[in-house]
């Protein structure tokens, strides 16, 4: 849990195809970055409590990274979502927008693991969007967004399963995605693919898995296979494959074939007539996308991430790696201190926006609090 400082907010690029958060900050090379994991961890690891050393962090929290998904696109797909005629329309633009999610990431870095109690709060148009870390142990991160005049809401729940395995960092994305079309009354499930660091023989980070998209209401299914790419030691290959396939639940009935690269443009064939289409333009959609800006420095909260870890950001992107590891220290002490207060109390720390919950098999759920998520300090410019 964040304590009651309120430092000044330092907002960075997201990441996209064109220049993005890489324009800004310039990593350690490659041989100490390795040397540094190798000398931490060891093979089977579980990660998921590891601290890393700021050589390794891009300047911002994984709830960023979170909500840039959905808030930083160059054209707005999400709305695109609500406006199909037909629920076999919604569901194909469904789809396109759950590719969007899926943005570039470069070796060597990974955001900061958010404090308890963090949140990040933007808006892009009529959109709001707001996340809070929901729990530390495990990192649990909830994400309400609502768009009340394409009458859109999301409700994500998402949590990290990263092992080291001797040559590769498996990060097994687990939690459910949610995308209402509160229009139709039509609710849309999805999970998201897992995220493979390579450190031999190459070094390189990979989208790999199986993506399912579920409408009940329509009974579609959509199934996206995200593929790591054939290569010679670790050489050549195509890393950003997409393929997959749309199709009635019940019947299995294949209306659609997928195929594409989710950086590039994915193309949608039409089983039945032969016909092919763009699915899905990712130069359009997140190409040198805009960098979040404070438009009300007064209403950003002292949780907000972009303040909680704003001078450790400065520091990384000034290259100040000294001072970076005595500001990260001194964040993590500060939530190891809290905790330990609460602790010593006996008192229990509890979300601020979200009802939070496991189920039978163990998985968490996340339940907003309120009805709608109100306008943001941070806007994205449009």
């Amino acid at each position: 849990m964040v304590g009651e400082g309120k430092g000044s907010p330092t907002l960075t690029p997201p990441s996209s195809l064109g220049k993005g958060c890489t324009a800004e900050h310039r990593a350690p090379n490659l041989f100490q970055q390795v040397f540094t994991l190798f000398r931490d961890v060891r093979p089977g690891s579980d990660l998921a409590n590891f601290q890393l050393s700021p050589i390794f962090n891009m300047p911002k929290s994984q709830l960023q990274c979170y909500g840039e998904s959905v808030y930083c696109t160059s054209e707005d797909i999400l709305s695109r979502c609500g406006r199909g005629k037909t629920s076999l329309e919604r569901f194909v633009a469904v789809v396109a927008w759950t590719i969007s999610t899926t943005r570039p990431v470069i070796f060597g870095w990974a955001p900061f693991n958010p404090v308890l109690g963090e949140t990040h709060h933007v808006s892009r148009g009529n959109l709001n969007v707001l996340l809070e870390q929901v729990s530390h142990h495990p990192p649990v991160s909830a994400m309400h967004a609502t768009d009340e005049e394409e009458k859109l809401e999301l409700v994500w729940c998402h949590y990290l399963a990263p092992k080291f395995h001797g040559k590769s960092v498996k990060a097994k994305i687990k939690g459910k995605r949610q995308l209402k079309i509160l229009s139709h009354g039509e609710n849309y499930e999805m999970n998201s693919p897992d995220l493979y660091f390579n450190i031999l023989p190459v070094p390189g980070a990979v989208w790999a898995g199986s993506v399912s998209v579920l409408c009940k209401e329509s009974g579609l299914e959509a199934e996206l296979i995200f593929y790591k790419g054939q290569s010679f030691l670790g050489f050549g290959g195509n890393s950003r494959l997409i393929k997959g396939k749309i199709f009635h639940s019940q019947s299995s009935n294949i209306l659609y074939e997928i195929a594409g690269q989710w950086d590039s443009s994915v193309i949608l064939k039409d089983v039945q007539s032969g016909e092919t289409s763009l699915l899905y333009d990712a130069r359009q959609t997140i190409l040198n996308l805009n960098t979040p800006v404070v438009k009300d420095l007064q209403g950003i909260r002292a949780t907000e991430s972009a303040v909680v870890w704003g001078e450790v950001n400065k520091d990384i992107l000034e290259g100040e790696w000294e001072k970076a590891r005595e500001d990260k220290r001194e964040v993590e002490e500060r939530e190891r201190s809290l905790r330990k207060e609460r602790s010593c109390r006996g008192e229990e720390w509890v979300p601020k926006h979200f009802s939070v919950s496991q189920n039978k098999e163990g998985q968490w759920e996340c339940c907003p609090l309120e009805p709608s998520v109100p306008p943001a300090p941070i806007i994205v410019p449009l």
